[in-house]
């Protein structure tokens, strides 16, 4: 005599025991995918009009089944919705819900659907309602880069190569190099959700269904572009995950990037910038010290963000056709990372808004270690008319002269210039300070305070245009 007494009642009807402790604990995903609840309705309220419009359930039950579906909705958002491991998921949870409320009607909300295409869907509405908030973070923390940029239009700096002085620039050229990146960022996440706008929802377990249903009602009633082409495709794919992963994935580098040199221009060998008190924190032994942890914390999670994609990446390289239970390893990665790069843009978007230039130090940092020898050497030309490469040797020889005199060099004699060339004239000295010479940088692109003051204008007014 076979028992029947405690299987799920969702797919148990071919077996004669209940699922392991171990199975379930293994197959469970309601403790993460809990988050897909608010989609998984939209979804099913979607499918279930469809149903109705096609005549494959009545009027009635439709109308039964997505009263049901609202009621549950509030249930879950009010925090009085209970979750069951032993239902294995959030869609498997709703559906037993939905049952205890409406009865038997409810088993007919997964007619023409499969757990495999509603999982599809709910992951692509989900990713793309994020993916959203990413873009709107990301034109946040341009507007504070390109704002702080704007204030800082003339405040000079070194530029490095190497780490190394190399030539001085502007502050807000600086920033606005990744208001530029950030700008790549958004595009990345912008064309992920164009390519992910896709409905798989119709698909069933992989073959399609033979029930009459509409899946271009279903997909513009839940704002997807068009339905998916391809049933095992639609069910299987997961580079919408890996493309969003990706983008996340690059932008947190930049985010990195960014953080790297706040933390070094926190520290004392540079001491470029202040932070208030409420973005860093405390030593337990240390009185004195002041850390930067919140830049430490975006530069650090640009690890985990980086292993989320190539977990997933390694879940999927092997995968036949068409679902496979790995599948389920896409969401603990794919959340975390979503969570986490939005946490990241909140917090570098906070540091930069409050973030305070110590413009007196990196003046004087912009002056030393010859930053302005290439300036020099472009004088020759444009002056002289020497060859490049002539020039560069000779700004080389008069750079060694100074550094073995101890001397900068707008300090050096103009008679002893004129030994590397008798044509030097005094002229040649007003392009040796790190003023003058960012004032000159004016091609396009280039650190001028005016090109860094009309870009940062540009930025702001594109961003402020783009809401």
């Amino acid at each position: 005599m076979v028992n029947k007494a405690s299987k799920n009642k969702m797919w148990g009807g071919r077996f004669s025991s209940d699922s392991s402790k171990l199975l379930q604990n293994v197959n469970s995903s309601i403790e993460f995918d809990y988050r897909l609840f608010e989609v998984d309705v939209e979804a099913s309220i979607a499918h279930t009009q469809m149903l109705s419009h096609c005549k494959i359930i009545t009027k009635k039950d439709s109308l039964s089944i997505i009263a049901g579906l609202k009621r549950i909705k509030i249930k879950f958002k009010k925090g009085n919705f209970k979750l069951s491991k032993e239902l294995e998921d959030i869609h498997m949870n709703i559906e037993s819900a939905l049952s205890k409320d409406i009865g038997d009607t409810a088993g007919r909300v997964h007619t023409a659907r499969s757990r495999n295409d509603q999982v599809a869907t709910d992951l692509r509405l989900y990713i793309r309602r994020k993916n959203f908030e990413i873009i709107d973070e990301i034109s946040l923390l341009q507007k504070a880069l390109a704002s702080k940029a704007e204030d800082n239009y003339k405040t000079i700096m070194p530029g490095y190569t190497h780490m190394q002085t190399a030539q001085p620039i502007t502050m807000g050229h600086h920033l606005l190099a990744y208001v530029e990146m950030l700008s790549r960022d958004k595009g990345r996440m912008i064309d992920c959700n164009k390519r992910l706008n896709e409905s798989p929802l119709g698909s069933g377990a992989l073959s399609g269904t033979s029930f009459p249903i509409n899946r271009k009602m279903t997909s513009k009633a839940l704002g997807f572009n068009n339905p998916m082409r391809n049933s095992l495709d639609a069910v299987s794919s997961r580079d919408f995950v890996l493309e969003t992963m990706s983008s996340i994935a690059i932008c947190s580098v930049h985010l990195s990037r960014l953080a790297e040199e706040i933390i070094l221009w926190l520290s004392d060998g540079f001491n470029f910038i202040e932070l208030p008190d409420n973005l860093t924190t405390g030593s337990s032994i240390m009185p004195q010290k002041k850390n930067p942890d919140l830049a430490e914390l975006v530069r650090g999670k640009s690890g985990r963000l980086i292993g989320s994609l190539i977990t997933m990446l390694i879940v999927m390289k092997g995968l036949p056709m068409a679902y496979s239970k790995d599948l389920q390893e896409d969401k603990e990665p794919t959340f975390d990372a979503l969570d986490n790069i939005l946490l990241c843009l909140q917090s570098m978007s906070s540091m930069i808004e409050n973030m305070v230039p110590n413009i007196k130090n990196m003046n004087e940092a912009a002056s030393r270690q010859f930053s302005t020898a290439t300036d020099l050497a472009d004088w020759l030309v444009q002056n002289l008319n020497i060859p490049f490469r002539s020039a560069h040797k000779i700004t080389g020889e008069i750079v060694s002269l100074c550094i073995e005199k101890n001397i900068t060099l707008d300090e050096i004699d103009l008679e002893i210039l004129k030994k590397f060339d008798e044509r030097i004239t005094k002229d040649i000295f007003n392009i040796l300070n790190a003023e003058k010479s960012v004032i000159r940088k004016t091609s396009e692109g280039g650190t001028s305070p005016k090109n860094v003051k009309r870009a940062a204008g540009l930025w702001l007014k594109r961003l402020k245009d783009e809401k």
